[in-house]
């Protein structure tokens, strides 16, 4: 079997798993312990984020002519790729927090919503909110205003319960 034709599926995987993605953020991963791994792939994987680790070359083919061929330019040294279908802010969420702690993780760079952004870029998506928080937010801040009216309106008939 030619070399090709063994690499076809991992690039296919690849494709795959960027098809239809939110978002995908490539890191340096080298100096992590084994331990801190294993840390990291629980926390993604706990958010819904794929992470994996492929050859450069594979992820360049497997990107080419899509949303996410920007990758390209962060593709040197060691790494690995977090996908994510779903949450655009989770892969760049939790590969941040991680490396407050595991200062050997670096984030080299990503593609939100078909938007490429360096590594002050993706450092900065971090800090937003899972969609989750931001609707419960939203929602508590619609919500606040009509249970005021509610209380008021509730004082307004005891007071004149009392006459």
């Amino acid at each position: 079997m030619a070399k090709v034709e063994m690499k076809k599926p991992i690039v296919d995987e690849i494709s795959a798993a960027l098809d239809g993605a939110a978002a995908a953020v490539v890191v340096d991963y080298r100096g992590l312990t084994v331990e801190q791994d294993t840390q990291l792939r629980k926390q993604l994987r706990e958010a819904g984020v794929t992470y994996k680790v492929y050859k450069n070359t594979l992820i360049n083919k497997a990107v080419k002519d899509t949303p996410f061929e920007e990758l390209s330019k962060n593709l040197e040294g060691p790494t690995a790729i977090a996908i994510s279908k779903t949450d655009a802010t989770a892969p760049a969420r939790v590969l941040f927090q991680f490396a407050q702690t595991a200062d050997k993780l670096q984030l080299k760079g990503g593609v939100v919503d078909g938007t490429y952004y360096d590594e002050n870029g993706i450092k900065v998506i971090a800090t937003i909110p899972s969609r989750d928080e931001l609707l419960s937010k939203f929602l508590g801040s619609i919500q606040s205003p009509v249970t005021n009216f509610a209380r008021v309106l509730k004082q307004i008939a005891e007071k004149n319960a009392e006459a």
